[in-house]
């Protein structure tokens, strides 16, 4: 993508430019004391502290233009947002400018982005402006294998205060009694065909075959077979998509269901801690979760135009085969295609944990890898720099948390005796009482754990080893698995 590679190369000239000042400050610092002490272990001139300031200079305008191309680019690609701006072409004198610092291969390089049309079948789709409207809702739900929970997901669906108009089970290579206990049931199955992409291609699979007939007021809420929703969802969910014609996908919140001994609860535990930080943000969507989320017809419509020009992955198709994490993958496509997304509290979804270690790993593999792989599809752009931090972030928590482990490590053994500090002790009751807070809403088993610290300390610890090794699986280039895990059985 044209847009990933601006943004990088602004990042990459903005660091040229300050690398330029520190090294010219570095070098003027040692000629003005008249010594090499302190100063670069180089022979350098008088004029070498001005020349190194104007490559500085010039590497920050050629950033600025740079990140101005990039910015241009992210506005053009906002096909899905209402008020859309596409920039007008640069004065000639910037251009001017623009050619004298980068050179004539500029204006080629920079040019702005070719933004292909949407099909006219498309742009049917788009809600019409202001106009009150009332969503038809087909529920789809991808599911391979599920005969042992699918019951009490469509049962969640049967107490929904707003009716879904129609529920479709997607019964992808089924070697149970999946597809029986639907009909049997009350919804409609279609069993997918040939399909050798997991969920992605199924639901692509049923939405090739849906979207056709779709107009403006369709929308499709996608859920797990192994989820259940809240009563009140498609009641809020739809409320907001038929108040706003700009609004295009609501996702839920996830919980985690009851059980699985230890591995279960601090499962839930963070879980938990996630509902805070979104409700902190005011319904902010991180990743419209692939456990239950409602997206417009004509935003699904519009990715499958784009994909293969715009956006990554296969052309036609809704959701990328080629990504592990295909919920979060659309969130990107989405954000970049500047579409509009909310998280309501109202909107609750209660899905699997994993139950033991192993299938905890296999799970959390394929979530880090998926995430990583997608940021990596799409570079670095406005969209994607929120997930960037968030790596980064899980990159520095591994050395710090581990570098912390050292440090106490080395501190214990070389002690010859220990005194408390009042001022330690304070610090470390608020970092306690923070952990049981924040898990509060759980109920006693979630806050008893949090408590100690240690315990999830560890269950941390092991998150990270998983993230560690899904980068090094990327660096050495090994296949990714999707790591299916499966259902098992309900006492």
């Amino acid at each position: 993508m044209r847009i990933a590679r601006f943004g990088a190369l602004a990042v990459l000239l903005a660091l040229v430019a300050v690398g330029g000042v520190v090294l010219a400050l570095w070098v003027s610092r040692g000629e003005g004391r008249g010594s090499t002490e302190g100063s670069l272990p180089l022979e350098v001139s008088p004029a070498a502290p001005g020349v190194l300031l104007l490559v500085a200079v010039a590497a920050a305008v050629a950033s600025g233009f740079v990140a101005l191309a990039a910015l241009e680019a992210a506005a053009a690609m906002q096909v899905l947002a209402r008020d859309r701006r596409v920039p007008p072409t640069l004065p000639r004198a910037v251009r001017g400018a623009r050619r004298l610092v980068l050179g004539p291969p500029a204006e080629v390089a920079l040019r702005p982005v070719d933004v292909p049309a949407l099909q006219a079948s498309t742009v049917a789709l788009r809600p019409l402006a202001g106009q009150p409207t009332t969503v038809r809702c087909t529920v789809l739900v991808p599911a391979h294998d599920e005969e042992l929970i699918l019951g009490e997901t469509l049962e969640s669906l049967r107490r929904q205060r707003r009716a879904p108009d129609r529920i479709i089970v997607v019964a992808d290579n089924c070697t149970d009694r999946t597809a029986e206990i639907a009909r049997g049931l009350g919804a409609e199955v279609i069993e997918t065909v040939g399909n050798t992409e997991k969920k992605a291609g199924a639901l692509n699979q049923v939405l090739q075959e849906l979207l056709p007939s779709t107009d403006r007021d369709d929308v499709f809420l996608v859920m797990d077979a192994d989820s259940t929703i809240s009563d009140e969802y498609l009641e809020v969910g739809l409320g907001l998509l038929e108040a706003d014609d700009t609004l295009m996908a609501v996702g839920g919140l996830f919980y985690g269901e009851d059980g699985g001994g230890l591995v279960g609860q601090l499962q839930r535990n963070e879980y938990t801690r996630y509902q805070r930080l979104v409700s902190r943000s005011r319904g902010r969507v991180f990743v419209l979760t692939g456990t239950a989320s409602l997206f417009r017809a004509f935003a699904y419509q519009a990715v499958a135009d784009l994909r293969g020009t715009l956006l990554p992955g296969p052309p036609g198709q809704v959701y990328d085969t080629l990504a592990l994490t295909e919920d979060n993958e659309l969130t990107v496509a989405l954000k970049t295609l500047g579409a509009r997304m909310v998280s309501p509290l109202e909107c609750r979804v209660v899905t699997e944990v994993m139950t033991n270690w192993h299938d905890l790993r296999q799970q959390r593999l394929r979530w880090h890898r998926g995430a990583l792989e997608n940021i990596g599809a799409y570079g670095l752009t406005r969209a994607t720099a929120i997930y960037w931090f968030q790596q980064l972030s899980l990159g520095y928590g591994v050395i710090a948390l581990n570098s912390y482990f050292l440090l106490l490590t080395v501190t214990l053994l070389a002690a010859d005796s220990f005194a408390i500090s009042l001022f330690w002790t304070v610090i470390g009751l608020i970092f306690v009482v923070e952990r049981v807070v924040t898990v509060w809403a759980v109920g006693w088993p979630g806050r008893l754990l949090a408590a100690p610290i240690v315990i999830e300390l560890g269950y941390v610890v092991v998150l990270q080893v998983v993230f560690v090794t899904s980068l090094v699986q990327i660096a050495t280039g090994r296949r990714a698995g999707w790591n299916y895990v499966p259902r098992q059985a309900t006492s």
